[in-house]
């Protein structure tokens, strides 16, 4: 459920964003520009009823525990995590003998039970328990207010995997590599957090624009191209939401895409599961780069090596990159309750367009703009704690992609090389949520 929480990182020599030029927009304020009109929308299969009330889960952990043996871990298990990656064409992950009691449960009361009896037999920590219990009855909630007649079959089905495969990893704790490839075998990750987020969308009140510009992602991957898609970021389960409004037209797109991923889903217990089954570049976040200070110049190298497995990977071709260069997830106006795409990072944006550059191979950047923030909002202000409080909600989404904006044109009418960055930036920004401003008041109905 909780699968990315995507930062941006710098390379060395990029200079730091001034907040002055960010361009912030109302998702129901912005007006559309004339070219818009031609703007075109799926309206995707309908499944159950809209009501979206929200339930909440909230769990802490220790961010500089977690933090440092985050670093320590992948200072260690780097070396062999990647020569393991390229003698078998992706990580597997050994599956250990653990308790499988959670796989065994027919009912919430067994279920319940069962936390409580791991937690007594010292398998699982008290906080993790908690959040455990918290995260089953805030789905639970959440798919039975989606109307769907087997809600109670769906929640045990998905939960009861999902708190086994949580168990796993606190008895088992996996090390993501810089590039990680998704887990499929012998447990498949990635049809597990497929299936979990499922049945929060409200597929009848979902749209996906912009279908032809998908095909010709699609098209320019199979002739060796890069793309990269420069989008916001608005819920820990993006990836998973792509991926679901993608399936059916553009399955490729859905299963290949490699997120940059933040530190904090790599941490987080309730998070790995379901991080585990994407396809990821690991980096840790600038917003928390300093929250420990002793650890910033070893995530500053950990950035560096995730930078380089970019840079060949794209030296490849065919690959296509997801990032979200505001460094973290949208957030509502404190005042008004309004929500807005967080800005850009220009030095980010700066970075991935360089790095396409130098790849030798044709590169391409695509504005992404998606709308989901109900499904699973967000706290209202970054946090320096793992275990956020977490909102769950059934909810319309709506994904769209804009055309390739061209670099060269907005350089000639630039000298300064700071003011091109700035401007390219807010283009792209502009261009993603003028596409994604045009049916949120639709997704939302």
């Amino acid at each position: 459920m909780f699968i990315l929480s995507s930062s941006s990182s710098t390379l060395p020599s990029a200079p730091p964003f001034s907040s002055t030029t960010s361009i912030f927009l109302s998702f129901s304020r912005v007006s559309l520009p004339p070219s818009s009109s031609s703007l075109k929308l799926l309206p995707l299969s309908l499944q159950f009823g809209p009501p979206k009330l929200a339930s909440s889960c909230s769990l802490r952990f220790s961010a500089s525990r977690a933090m440092a043996e985050l670093v320590q871990d992948k200072e260690s298990a780097q070396s062999a995590a990647t020569a393991a990656a390229a003698s078998s064409g992706y990580e597997r992950r050994n599956e250990p003998a653990h308790s499988r009691k959670f796989l065994d449960v027919r009912s919430e009361e067994e279920l319940l039970s069962c936390i409580k009896k791991e937690t007594e037999a010292g398998k699982l920590p008290p906080n993790v328990a908690a959040g455990m219990e918290e995260l089953y009855q805030n789905y639970r909630n959440a798919v039975i207010e989606s109307g769907n007649p087997k809600a109670d079959e769906i929640v045990l089905s998905n939960m009861t995997v999902a708190l086994d495969r949580i168990l796993l990893d606190v008895e088992d704790p996996f090390v993501f590599s810089s590039h990680h490839k998704a887990i499929r075998e012998p447990f498949d990750y990635y049809i597990f957090g497929q299936n979990y987020i499922r049945p929060l969308i409200d597929f009848g009140n979902s749209f996906v624009a912009n279908l032809s510009l998908f095909k010709d992602i699609e098209e320019k991957l199979q002739q060796g191209h890069n793309v990269v898609l420069i989008s916001n970021h608005q819920t820990e389960a993006d990836p998973a939401i792509i991926s679901l409004l993608l399936e059916k037209t553009n399955p490729y797109i859905a299963e290949n895409t490699i997120f940059v991923a933040g530190d904090r889903v790599l941490a987080d217990p309730l998070c790995k599961p379901f991080s585990i089954g994407r396809n990821l570049i690991c980096v840790y976040s600038k917003k928390h780069m300093f929250d420990i200070p002793e650890l910033t110049e070893t995530k500053r190298k950990a950035n560096t090596r995730s930078l380089k497995e970019m840079a060949l990977l794209l030296r490849g071709g065919s690959q296509l990159i997801w990032i979200a260069p505001s460094g973290g997830r949208d957030r509502p106006d404190p005042s008004t309750g309004e929500w807005y795409p967080a800005p850009f990072d220009a030095s980010s944006v700066d970075n991935m367009r360089r790095l396409i550059q130098h790849s030798d191979v044709p590169g391409h950047l695509f504005p992404l703009a998606l709308l989901c923030h109900d499904i699973m909002p967000p706290p209202s202000q970054v946090e320096i704690e793992i275990g956020e409080k977490r909102v769950i909600a059934f909810n319309g989404a709506g994904l769209s992609v804009a055309p390739e904006i061209s670099f060269e044109e907005i350089a000639a009418t630039h000298k300064n090389p700071e003011e091109v960055r700035e401007a390219y930036s807010k283009a792209l920004h502009l261009q993603s949520f003028f596409n994604i401003n045009s049916f949120g008041n639709q997704v939302r109905t």
